[in-house]
């Protein structure tokens, strides 16, 4: 239940609602008292979701659509925006970089001023830990260097210069979040990630104990680390969500624009992500071992310490087998009435 309070006059507006983060975030506002109104043109997001699970009005369409933002925030007294619309997929940005420079980059600018000319100054965006590239030191602080090496990297790292310059000529307040590995699910097993195709690590070994892949592809065993394969920092999506409320109070509040990473501030290797999923699930996962990927760093970590100080963020759920136990009751629901085709490898870390 949605709680009665002061916050239930508020209007949210929230681009790429129907997807994974964007709806767990939609979850956590309305859980909060505020009213939401979604805008994703469905290509990634799921509108099941949307009606079956959250109330928010969702709104079917593309934020390049000038006309539909300026009737949008026409018909709604919108008090901030969290923009989650994206396009993610990091070897896709590196052969058609331009879909990913016109809809990250000229559909955010195209967003930012559909919201000047409504009055509206207040934006939570969602950014990456991909914009810092190939790590120079560990675990990596917001004051690292930005020297992304794709396209979907840099396409965020420009709306975040973006940002900044709009806060210095329109006063326009923002807070950046660059996430490290999005994981897991809501804890009531309600909502959860499920990408076509998909290509994060977790649902994809989590699609192998569900019969619906043969194996999970290890890229590279090779590594500088304690069993050979990559680290990663994994932070669950629900605590996700509670930094973007946060980060949205933050601004309502009268906040400056500020750049926060979201991460655990700890890794776990492929080989512990499959050794979890095999303990949570009872079921044995069958693996490939395959050469290194190019591009590939051995450790991603990322210090999480100046949200912690600035927004008083917590996580509560950075146990790797409480995550993937979440993602497991959410996968196991969501698959079970679905066909039994073969799932594409199309593996990240």
């Amino acid at each position: 239940m949605i709680p009665t309070n002061q916050k239930h006059k508020t209007t949210i507006l929230v681009t790429g609602g129907a997807g994974y983060i964007g709806s767990n975030a939609v979850l956590a506002l309305e859980r909060k008292g505020y009213k939401v109104v979604i805008l994703d043109n469905l290509v990634y997001g799921h509108r099941d979701i949307v009606t079956t699970v959250l109330q928010a009005k969702l709104w079917v369409g593309d934020i390049n659509d000038r006309s539909l933002l300026a009737k949008l925030f026409k018909t709604y007294n919108i008090a901030a925006v969290i923009h989650f619309a994206a396009y993610a997929y990091v070897g896709e940005s590196v052969t058609n970089p331009e879909k990913y420079y016109r809809n990250n980059v000229v559909g955010t600018i195209n967003l930012l001023d559909a919201m000047l000319t409504a009055g509206v100054k207040n934006f939570v965006f969602s950014s990456t830990c991909a914009t810092y590239g190939i790590p120079k030191t560990m675990p990596i602080a917001e004051t690292h260097p930005q020297n992304p090496i794709n396209a979907y990297g840099t396409s965020k790292l420009t709306v975040e210069k973006i940002l900044h310059d709009y806060n210095q000529a329109y006063d326009l307040k923002s807070v950046i979040f660059r996430y490290f590995n999005a994981a897991g699910a809501d804890p009531t097993g309600i909502l959860g990630e499920d990408h076509i195709p998909e290509t994060h690590l977790i649902p994809l070994v989590l699609l192998t104990a569900l019969g619906r892949r043969d194996y999970i592809k290890i890229f590279g065993t090779d590594y500088p680390t304690a069993d050979g394969t990559c680290v990663r920092d994994y932070i669950h999506v629900s605590d996700l969500a509670d930094a973007h409320i946060l980060g949205l109070e933050y601004l309502l509040q009268g906040g400056n624009t500020a750049t926060f990473n979201l991460g655990n501030g700890h890794g776990f290797s492929v080989k512990e992500v499959i050794e979890t999923v095999q303990l949570v699930t009872g079921i044995k996962i069958p693996r490939l071992e395959a050469p290194r990927r190019p591009g590939d760093p051995p450790i991603l970590v990322g210090s999480s310490r100046l949200v912690k100080k600035i927004l008083d963020w917590q996580p509560q759920y950075s146990d790797l087998s409480q995550i993937i136990t979440h993602a497991w009751n959410w996968h196991q629901k969501r698959h079970q009435n679905t066909h039994k085709n073969k799932i594409e490898e199309f593996v990240t870390s």
